[in-house]
């Protein structure tokens, strides 16, 4: 075989080469495209992205759950505060927003900065309003985005913020897309997750990734996973930066 290839002519050569290459990168591509299960989970929509199900998205009657009492003690939100890359001059995008549980603290630690807050839900941005208007913080800007397309200026982010809201993300590859086009080149993306792996954690399968499968997820996805801090009682503070 060694003695075979030697002699190839060099077209032939390049031609398998070539060919080789376009069946590597078409199985990459394949595994970027979405899955339809044969039936959908209790909490999931029956799509597939790199074999995990995606979660169903939190219904606006359901959020009074963001902002339970317990969560204070459950998920320790401080914790995650505290460890957000802020300045005083920070641009922050909180993803996937919910009722401003984060971004409106986070805007109160960059006052010279800006809080784009983003939410699917129009619901979900009038709390925030009135949430804000409140608290007197007049540096969170509202932004409706779109199921895979978060609204983002492009290489505008200093830190992009997603609590417990990736699972649900309907087109995660779009979505990420734009989220990597947001960030500056030294720009971060923090996300915090439900442990896939503990499963005395009581939420379903959908709601929780493993550490695991969420680096495999960004990497194909062109984020470059930086480093995970388990400070948390029951999820991953992941840190991903542009290759």
């Amino acid at each position: 075989m060694e003695t075979t290839m030697r002699y190839m002519p060099a077209a032939f050569t390049v031609a398998l080469l070539a060919f080789f290459l376009m069946g590597c990168e078409r199985e990459s591509d394949d595994s970027l495209q979405y899955e339809v299960l044969p039936e959908a989970s209790e909490y999931g929509i029956g799509r597939a992205f790199m074999g995990r199900e995606i979660a169903r998205v939190y219904d606006p009657a359901e959020a009074e759950l963001l902002d339970r009492p317990a969560r204070e003690i459950q998920e320790m939100p401080e914790r995650v505060l505290q460890a957000l890359p802020l300045t005083d001059s920070s641009i922050v995008a909180d993803i996937g927003a919910g009722t401003g549980y984060f971004a409106i603290r986070i805007a109160e630690r960059v006052p010279e900065g800006r809080v784009l807050a983003v939410d699917i839900q129009p619901e979900m941005l009038d709390v925030i309003r009135e949430r804000a208007a409140a608290r007197d913080v007049e540096n969170v800007e509202l932004i409706l985005g779109e199921i895979d397309d978060p609204k983002l200026p492009e290489a505008a982010i200093d830190v992009a913020l997603i609590v417990d809201a990736y699972h649900e993300f309907s087109h995660p590859r779009e979505m990420m897309d734009q989220i990597r086009k947001s960030l500056r080149p030294d720009g971060r993306l923090i996300l915090v997750v439900f442990r896939g792996e503990d499963d005395t954690i009581p939420l379903p399968a959908t709601r929780r990734i493993t550490e695991e499968q969420l680096k495999r997820e960004m990497n194909a996805l062109g984020l470059e996973w930086r480093e995970t801090r388990d400070m948390l009682p029951q999820q991953h503070y992941m840190v991903f930066g542009v290759e």
